[in-house]
């Protein structure tokens, strides 16, 4: 067995330098900040454990490591969450990122939240490959090694979860004025009780979801339409959220808000907008294990 020598400067930053985009590719195969960073937490100590001299390719190596670590995780993972109550939502983060702004654009849009819930309809494997290769722009030769298969079929688990994400809707990132007008708007109808604007800026078949873990109330089923979902803004959420104060901040790459009682933030909310810039899918994360990370983050 290899015994593991400390690491030298240059291996520590070859480590820390792809941290980012690490914790970025586990973040999106998990949907946890928190598990994203056991896992690149147990894959610093597999690459400080390992024969580092021998490695050739030590970037490649890190991204095999890790996504075979959530991919490990994410099974586990789903079978726990088959007991989870309610609806399961990913765990929102505030990004801090240091990309080129065309860069930093297509990277923050495939960590939105409804990005995410799309990822939620593919196997692991199909959802390690999509984001390799569509986002993390790997090359199928490159997944086949990372996912120990081959070219084939990395090029088939890619083909399919392209069929299942580009059949949604909720992909369309509206501009940041317009998420603004939903967000004051949305905020009028809790804080106000007067839902015009917030009618007039829903998809007939706009859907709100809620994720409150069991551990606080929160609806168990999504509220869908317009009318219903308007209803429920302007009185439930009215009474439980009048005395809350409203922190505007970008959740996900996208404008959004943070509910807090004095020092404790209760929710997190974001919106998806559909192509015609209406309000598809609207998410308040209740779960407090979720709402713990919300420091901003640097992944890629």
């Amino acid at each position: 067995m290899y015994q593991s020598t400390e690491l030298t400067k240059s291996e520590l930053d070859a480590f820390e330098s792809m941290r980012p985009r690490l914790s970025g590719l586990a973040y999106r195969i998990l949907g946890s900040l928190s598990d994203a960073q056991d896992a690149v937490q147990d894959t610093f100590l597999k690459w400080a454990g390992t024969n580092r001299a021998a490695i050739e390719n030590p970037s490649g190596w890190l991204v095999t490591a890790c996504t075979r670590r959530c991919l490990d995780m994410r099974r586990s993972g789903d079978r726990a969450r088959m007991d989870y109550v309610g609806a399961w939502l990913p765990e929102p983060i505030q990004i801090s990122s240091e990309n080129d702004a065309e860069k930093e654009a297509e990277l923050t849009s495939s960590l939105s939240m409804a990005f995410l819930m799309m990822l939620e309809r593919l196997t692991p494997k199909e959802r390690a490959a999509f984001l390799l290769h569509d986002i993390f722009e790997m090359s199928h030769a490159a997944v086949a090694e990372t996912l120990d298969t081959s070219e084939i079929s990395s090029r088939k688990l890619v083909s399919r979860a392209r069929g299942n994400v580009g059949r949604a809707v909720t992909r369309h990132k509206a501009s940041p004025e317009r998420q603004m007008a939903f967000l004051t708007a949305f905020k009028t109808a809790v804080t106000e009780g007067r839902i015009d604007e917030l009618s007039q800026m829903l998809a007939a078949d706009a859907r709100l979801s809620a994720d409150g873990g069991g551990k606080v109330p929160a609806i168990l089923e999504a509220i869908e339409g317009a009318t219903p979902l308007c209803n429920f803004v302007s009185s439930n959420l009215h009474r439980y959220w009048v005395d809350h104060e409203w922190v505007l901040v970008n959740l996900n790459g996208m404008h959004g808000a943070l509910l807090k009682l004095g020092e404790t933030t209760t929710a997190a909310l974001s919106f998806a907008f559909d192509d015609a810039e209406k309000v598809q899918e609207i998410y308040i994360v209740r779960n407090p294990d979720k709402l713990t990370h919300l420091d901003a983050v640097h992944i890629h």
